[in-house]
């Protein structure tokens, strides 16, 4: 049962990465569903460099995305739920994500944040939190993995 003063979301994008995160935001984003019902979309983005054009062909890298994509839908079939996947090729990740969220009027996005640590032990928050944090025009949820699940 939803409280009262809940917020209601029509759609939610989720940042999807390929990481042990994924799983967390998939779940989370399917209890917001079967609370607001709002549509999901997962959106993975393949981070292109300058020196190739947007609509390179990245034959490896898009069947690992797809593997990305594929397991997602998989959780979320296996709670019943729905999800929209997009594959987006992009120069920044943080920029297509926000690009995807407002293109599809969603009022939520969510991207899972791995805990890590650069040479000298400060956390490292990388670009797309950062970006998805301060452009996108709806409401942002970033989920930190817990201390102690960094990869070795």
């Amino acid at each position: 049962m939803r409280e009262a003063n809940a917020p209601v979301f029509r759609r939610a994008v989720i940042a999807l990465s390929g990481g042990s995160i994924d799983n967390t935001i998939v779940r989370l984003a399917l209890e917001v569903s079967r609370q607001s019902h709002c549509e999901i979309v997962g959106v993975h983005v393949v981070e292109l460099d300058w020196t190739q054009p947007l609509d390179a062909d990245v034959a490896e890298r898009s069947e690992e995305a797809q593997r990305v994509l594929d397991a997602a839908e998989g959780l979320v079939e296996a709670a019943h739920g729905r999800m929209e996947s997009v594959l987006v090729q992009a120069r920044d990740v943080g920029a297509a994500i926000v690009d995807e969220a407002a293109a599809r009027n969603a009022d939520l996005l969510i991207l899972g944040l791995p805990y890590r640590t650069r040479f000298g032990g400060d956390f490292a928050i990388g670009r797309a939190v950062p970006y998805a944090l301060k452009n996108a025009p709806c409401a942002v949820w970033v989920v930190r993995e817990p201390m102690g699940e960094e990869p070795q």
